[in-house]
């Protein structure tokens, strides 16, 4: 379909910190997009921790998998609205790279640890490893990103104003992201897409580590409704595919819900450009009141009976000893690291320098690499 006049344009694109020849048949939005594929970083998402810990079952999804979701996900909203899908997408596999392993439960146990030396957040994390620590390339560091990428990644889920992290800081120091707008339309999709892929597949993955039952989430807002549809129209179904049918009804009500509220806010708006978009004061996409009222409702359940539940914060306590072990034995005795890192490593001449290595390497690491370096190093 046609783009739309407030769609992210790439001929107008504001360029890349390190200017580079154009592509002759792809746009640079697709080239951020086959860069984040291609980046380690990501890579190693197929091993990180979404709620489940990698090793407890092939079944649930990891960073990776949830990653190509919410892209799925945003192609398709960024294609209904008339917006770019290739930025989309860029923005919405790339808005996880920064995860620790453990997912946030890694995060949190990273947080304190860095306290002393500026925190750590998985947005600027991810920021730092597309402009400093991807290093594949002979003329810059990262993956030399367009501004309208970077912008997605550091800002999708609105304005960062205050104190920011350092690690974006430090970006925005270099190449000004005008933090204090909003993002493009694009990258608004990648982080509404991001709610839609998890409150729909954490239901999911909660079944199959039974946590909760077919029958409890059907209390729930939407979910009932799907169940009941699915029940009406093949009476017989097996439990199995019943699940399924009705979890994939939900999905298509929050896809349905935030295209037709998202249109809606568009249009009341009258933005005619990108810019214009960046400069409303408050976010175009978006699901509608009643829909947001009912997710808060499945979030809540979520919260209670996932990602609180007695088993899950078993497993959270244990994950977040290894991150607390590892950070000092790292932060004493650096050369632990591998010697591609030395070289950084000696170069840092205070402590906050040689602690943002060591966290940048411990927020770098799979799940199963740092529940190994924990066992050979501290014997966990």
């Amino acid at each position: 379909m046609d783009r739309a006049g407030f769609a992210s344009d790439p001929g107008r694109a504001r360029g890349r910190l390190v200017p580079e020849e154009e592509s002759s048949f792809r746009s640079c939005f697709q080239r951020d997009r086959d860069r984040i594929i291609h980046a380690s970083a990501f890579r190693r998402l197929k091993h990180k921790t979404q709620v489940f810990v990698e090793h407890e079952g092939d079944s649930y999804r990891t960073r990776l998998t949830h990653s190509i979701e919410v892209a799925q996900v945003a192609r398709t909203i960024a294609g209904a609205l008339g917006l770019n899908p290739e930025l989309t997408e860029a923005v919405a596999l790339a808005h996880d790279l920064g995860h620790t392993p453990f997912g946030h439960t890694g995060e949190d146990a990273l947080h304190a640890l860095m306290g002393p030396y500026g925190g750590f957040d998985h947005n600027a994390q991810a920021i730092r490893i597309v402009t400093k620590l991807e290093r594949h390339y002979a003329e810059f560091d990262g993956c030399n990103l367009t501004w309208e990428c970077l912008e997605g990644i550091a800002k999708h889920n609105g304005p960062v104003v205050g104190n920011l992290p350092w690690a974006l800081a430090e970006c925005n120091g270099a190449f000004d992201l005008e933090l204090h707008t909003h993002a493009s339309a694009e990258a608004q999709v990648a982080a509404l897409s991001d709610d839609i892929a998890y409150n729909n597949h954490d239901l999911l993955d909660g079944l199959r580590a039974n946590l909760f039952t077919d029958e409890e989430i059907r209390q729930l807002p939407i979910v009932g409704t799907c169940y009941a549809d699915v029940d009406k129209k093949y009476p017989d179904l097996d439990p199995y595919r019943r699940r399924h049918e009705a979890l994939r009804r939900v999905f298509g009500v929050m896809v349905s819900d935030v295209i037709d509220t998202s249109h809606a806010r568009i249009a009341a708006s009258d933005a005619q450009s990108v810019e214009d978009i960046r400069h409303l004061g408050h976010p175009v996409i978006q699901f509608s009141d009643q829909l947001w009222a009912q997710l808060k409702e499945i979030r809540s359940f979520l919260f209670t009976q996932m990602y609180r539940a007695p088993s899950v914060m078993q497993v959270r306590a244990e994950v977040s000893a290894v991150v607390r072990d590892l950070f000092p034995i790292y932060l004493n005795d650096p050369k632990q690291m591998p010697a591609h890192w030395h070289s950084d490593i000696e170069a840092a001449n205070t402590e906050t320098a040689l602690a943002r290595i060591v966290s940048d390497y411990i927020a770098g690491m799979t799940d199963r690499f740092a529940l190994q370096d924990h066992k050979r190093l501290a014997g966990g």
